[in-house]
């Protein structure tokens, strides 16, 4: 058609990604952003990586529109994923503009629309779709860390409740039951495993219920106002973990600010766009006070610095910015160093979590151990 091989331009598009990421350049960041999804269906971060990668090729190779998206529909794998192609080449014929088209999909986020159409405003689509493209890398590879530095944790914790739950159901009882037949008294650790068992047994159905009841609440209420609230300031409690949580959404809210601000988007516009796609509560409703105070005349840096999900740090930085009228820039390194510290606080937290739960495991297991063995080493001292 053009000459042009998608497929070499595949491999090039995420030779430069993977090359964007590893050198820490701008570019957004949404780590633990959820999906978009449409009912059964899913056009997830994988596709929209690729999609904004090919599509930047495409367009910088000076193929138009309509022909890159015609390319991007022929090598499509998946019928939805070819659908989609046609639907926003079918709407862009028609005289829609490609962030209209792609909204109409109900595939792609207000943010995403937003940033496109000031990409078209202001003659910068290609940098916008870089960056999108650079959205995604970052945000699977900030995944992939995170999962592998708690798959392994899990995996142990996993093993662990399996033991304890086969130790406590079969083991003990034939212990107890063998115990019973000595008519001694028993230690106090024993008998406090022993009336564990029992009771894990007799109550073992119910709690599964409870905790079956308690996920299928949070998944049906995790919507709610009230939920958002009270669940992120209970794992902003948590130790460490809470500052990696409130660093990933931080870094989301200084790389969307930085995009947003480079391409000379008034200050309350970007905050709103911010606010639609920041996904955290506590930043949520900071965003929303700040934009009303901006509106009043306060500046960015004294309107964050009521708020203390805004380390004072970060506040300073933003203060020396405004004064200077280099707000862009210097979102972009906070978002740069915001992205090291999560790379480096993750690593920690899997190196740290491992022999924990390794340890954990060991003692747990030799708890239950002790408890059943003790009253025989007490019986042969006595046979002595």
């Amino acid at each position: 058609m053009s000459g042009i091989d998608l497929r070499q331009v595949r491999r090039d598009t995420a030779s430069s990604s993977v090359e964007q990421t590893e050198k820490g350049e701008s570019g957004l960041m949404a780590l633990l952003n959820r999906d978009i999804t449409l009912g059964k269906s899913k056009f997830g971060d994988r596709q929209k990586e690729r999609f904004y990668g090919e599509l930047q090729t495409l367009l910088g190779a000076g193929i138009d529109i309509r022909t890159a998206l015609e390319l991007l529909e022929s090598e499509a794998v998946k019928k939805e994923e070819q659908k989609i192609f046609k639907a926003v080449a079918t709407a862009v014929v028609n005289g829609s503009t490609l962030p209209e088209a792609l909204k109409a999909t109900g595939y792609f986020s207000e943010y995403e629309y937003y940033s496109m159409r000031i990409g078209e405003e202001t003659g910068r689509m290609q940098e916008v779709l870089t960056d999108l493209a650079s959205f995604y890398t970052k945000k699977i590879k900030q995944r992939r860390k995170v999962t592998s530095a708690l798959s392994y944790p899990l995996l142990v914790m996993g093993v662990a409740f399996g033991a304890v739950w086969f130790m406590l159901r079969f083991v003990v009882p034939m212990f107890a039951e063998m115990l019973a037949r000595f008519g001694t008294e028993l230690p106090a650790l024993t008998k406090m495993i022993i009336a564990l068992s029992d009771g894990f047994g007799k109550y073992g159905p119910w709690i599964f219920i409870v905790l079956a009841g308690t996920v299928f609440f949070m998944m049906t209420q995790r919507k709610q106002v009230w939920y958002r609230a009270a669940s992120s300031a209970l794992v902003m409690r948590i130790p460490y973990l809470g500052k990696i949580v409130q660093d990933v959404y931080l870094e989301r809210f200084c790389q969307a600010m930085h995009l947003l601000m480079s391409a000379r988007t008034p200050l309350v516009q970007a905050l709103e766009l911010v606010e639609k796609m920041i996904g955290f509560y506590p930043i949520e409703q900071a965003v929303v006070a700040i934009k009303a105070d901006i509106l009043k005349g306060e500046s960015l840096q004294v309107s964050m610095g009521r708020f203390p999900i805004f380390p004072r740090r970060l506040v300073s930085l933003i203060r020396v910015a405004e004064e200077v009228n280099q707000l862009d820039m210097m979102f972009g390194k906070l978002s740069k160093q915001l992205t090291e510290d999560i790379e480096h606080k993750t690593s920690i937290l899997g190196s740290v979590i491992e022999p924990v739960m390794i340890v954990f495991l060991g003692v747990l297991v030799a708890v239950i151990l002790v408890a059943m063995y003790l009253p025989m080493f007490q019986l042969s001292t006595s046979f002595q």
